[in-house]
């Protein structure tokens, strides 16, 4: 097969134009797909997990068909929601099943409890491989299992926000998901994960992408409000706002579902799950990173840091030496 180079670069130039085009008249709409395919990104330790066990336990009682897949090499999304059990991996049964001649079954990866079906993706231990490739090789093993003929009323993806290799973008790059739901807390490191997620948003928006954000889930919510006010910043809602409550705390680290109708806690992941399911997909604004700064007080975050540019000598240290000078001095007449 032979080339037509100048086609080649013609096509090349109209994407790059394309990716510099102004799309803000995009109006956003409401997923018109029977399955919505939402994914999940946070800072680590954000609550993600403790977030999507219960939201989808109570998709669940409200009748929806949810499938939960855990796309964290921790593969801790589904702990909560099976009493802290772990369950096999997709990724470390496809190497066992291929090591013993056998084909992966769904019975083997995926496991449900009060109507929500949940699986783990998984991913390699630390320096034995790369976390991004261990998403794509999981995805590519759901589509042979027959993952576009499933029948679910949501899937929900479970991914790391402070990571950004392309395996977890893949949502975003690959269409994959028609929306996207952050979730923060009013601290600055899980707002600069939510703003750079939103930022890839923002990318792929400009390339042709269609997937937009559709909110913010505010966790361990004290009050001080800065994750309202970088949700208002970047036209995002919030879905809901979990507060930074001890029940809370206890009932997750016991593993205990707080996300149902016979708790105490049923109204507030009502109101989530409904919101969560309403919700457009939007086109973000994200925010530089002064703006980001300037959510929180200077006091707290050193904003009104002044950068001091180092000199050569400052480098060196006790290795700097005096230099004779070049330049020409000419006596005084």
């Amino acid at each position: 097969m032979t080339l037509d180079v100048p086609n080649l670069k013609e096509f090349d130039q109209r994407l790059r134009d394309e990716a510099h085009e102004d799309l803000a008249d995009l109006v956003a709409e409401e997923p018109t797909k029977k399955t919505q395919i939402i994914a999940i990104y946070g800072k680590g330790g954000i609550g993600k997990s403790f977030t999507l066990a219960n939201l989808s336990h109570m998709m669940a009682e409200q009748g929806k068909r949810v499938l939960l897949i855990g796309c964290d090499p921790k593969s801790d999304t589904t702990s909560l929601l099976f009493g802290g059990k772990a369950c096999p991996t997709i990724i470390e049964t496809s190497t066992a099943k291929k090591l013993a001649g056998e084909e992966v079954k769904i019975g083997d990866v995926c496991f449900k409890r009060g109507g929500v079906f949940a699986m783990e993706l998984g991913g390699p231990e630390v320096g034995r491989g790369c976390g991004g490739r261990g998403i794509i090789h999981g995805f590519e093993l759901l589509e042979k299992l027959g993952f576009h003929d499933w029948d679910f009323d949501f899937v929900l993806l479970d991914f790391l926000g402070d990571v950004v290799c392309g395996g977890f973008g893949l949502p975003i790059a690959r269409d994959m998901a028609q929306k996207v739901i952050v979730v923060g807390s009013n601290d600055l490191q899980s707002l600069y994960v939510a703003n750079n997620v939103c930022s890839a948003v923002e990318y792929f928006r400009k390339l042709g992408g269609n997937v937009g954000v559709a909110g913010l889930v505010i966790n361990k919510d004290d009050g001080t409000g800065e994750a309202a006010a970088f949700a208002e910043a970047t036209g995002i809602p919030v879905l809901a706002s979990i507060p930074a409550d001890e029940d809370l705390r206890r009932k997750s680290a016991n593993y205990q579902i707080v996300g149902t109708k016979a708790g105490p806690w049923g109204d507030m992941f009502t109101e989530l799950a409904d919101n969560v399911a309403d919700a457009p997909p939007l086109r973000p604004t994200p925010l530089s990173q002064d703006g980001l700064l300037g959510l929180f007080s200077a006091s707290e975050t050193g904003a009104d840091f002044v950068l001091e540019p180092a000199t050569d000598e400052d480098m060196r240290g006790a290795n700097a030496q005096p230099k004779e000078s070049l330049e020409v001095i000419y006596d005084e007449a």
